[in-house]
């Protein structure tokens, strides 16, 4: 299990300052390190979250043109790119901690990697890289084996240090600011869609420079936990599930209410409390040490005993970080001891297929005094919206 990672700077947890070259470095380094602690001969990073965390480059199109960072014990971090996109690379905030090596057009990238590489060893392979570029790698260096980051390293990223919460810190009270001023709009009588358009607009104002969902879903179709703001009509009488989220200074936001528009049912005011309970019951298991398991464990218990078991259909909670959904998983079987400094979604709802569905999501870490911190700090009570 890796340890927390150390920031590169004193730093408290709401202060957002740039990652440094240093900060990459030591990412590089502590990757290359868990990975030889995993028996492999190092890790092949393409394009993509990982790419970013461990180097801070993105390129600016992902094309067939390989692109790969070779990360090994005892060997200096090197991205082999192609050499029209070099320029770019050496902009690239991490680029002082790194080697860069290019190939040109017309020649072959693998016999340019292939040397950076055990002839024989196994590595492993950012879970989006191109299944052409493993196939010639392997042509080049037949004695070579690959696997998956997220099988082999899932906590690659999953452990964030203090520059990381705080930018999920103000990802967070971005999302809480939109969230209160959705309050104020009106819902009966426009589409989903408008509603979202709202949220995706908000997110934008308090600071988001990505928007990656905005799920509005009313009546019938909150009972469709990842249901797409449609064309339907909010009406009166309506539970609404908002769930949504995206990015600021690079990290991400994710978070759930259901309101409703009037005045609810005493049924529905149950299945709100429930669900409330539930995300509670969720995040007071978040403790060092205790298993990703047992916070989804306390959350369905609640919902189970309550008799709605059959309508809890998904897990109570994901990693996030430079994605919104990212290792470590909070599901039944998912026994990886959660550490300070892990960052996900405890989310639990109830789904009734035709009528209705209500979720409640806050992102949480656990932290070094044994207790759980909550990212999102809106109140989990049902909001009545006209």
């Amino acid at each position: 299990m890796p340890s927390t990672p150390t920031a590169s700077a004193s730093a408290s947890a709401e202060e957002v300052t740039p990652f440094t070259a240093d900060d990459y470095r030591a990412r590089m380094t502590r990757a290359a390190e868990s990975a030889a602690d995993a028996g492999l001969a190092g890790v092949l990073v393409a394009p993509g979250p990982d790419l970013v965390y461990l180097t801070g480059y993105q390129p600016t199109a992902i094309t067939e043109r390989l692109t790969v960072l070779v990360l090994a014990v005892g060997q200096e971090p090197v991205l082999v790119v192609p050499t029209l996109e070099a320029p770019d690379a050496e902009k690239a905030a991490g680029a002082e901690a790194l080697t860069l090596r290019d190939w040109t057009d017309g020649k072959d990238p693998y016999t340019v990697t292939a040397p950076l590489l055990d002839v024989a060893g196994r590595f492993g392979v950012s879970d989006n890289a191109w299944a052409m570029h493993l196939l010639g790698l392997q042509q080049a260096l037949p004695g070579t084996s690959y696997v998956s980051l997220t099988e082999a390293l899932p906590m690659l990223r999953g452990v964030k240090d203090a520059h990381e919460l705080a930018r999920i810190a103000a990802a967070g009270a971005a999302a809480d600011q939109a969230y209160g001023e959705i309050l104020k709009v009106r819902f009966a009588g426009r589409k989903e869609t408008e509603v979202a358009a709202d949220l995706a607009a908000l997110l934008m104002r308090f600071g988001h420079s990505q928007v990656d969902f905005t799920v509005v879903g009313s009546g019938p179709n909150g009972a469709n936990p990842h249901h797409e703001a449609g064309d339907r009509t909010i009406e009166r009488g309506d539970m609404v599930v908002l769930d949504f989220g995206g990015l600021k200074h690079g990290y991400g936001s994710d978070t759930t209410r259901t309101v409703h528009v009037g005045e609810p049912t005493d049924e529905e005011r149950r299945v709100h409390d429930l669900v409330r309970e539930a995300q509670q019951a969720g995040f007071e298991a978040v403790r060092p040490g205790a298993a990703c398991q047992e916070v989804d464990r306390a959350a369905r218990k609640v919902i189970t005993d309550a008799g709605y078991g059959e309508y809890f259909i998904h897990r109570t909670g994901h990693g996030i970080g430079v994605t919104t959904h990212e290792p470590p998983y909070m599901i039944e079987g998912e026994e990886l001891p959660i550490v300070p400094g892990m960052c996900f979604s405890i989310e639990p709802g109830v789904y009734l297929p035709g009528r209705f569905g209500v979720r409640i999501e806050d992102i949480v870490t656990a932290t070094e005094d044994g207790e759980g911190r909550r990212f999102n700090n809106t109140s989990h009570e049902m909001a009545i919206v006209e």
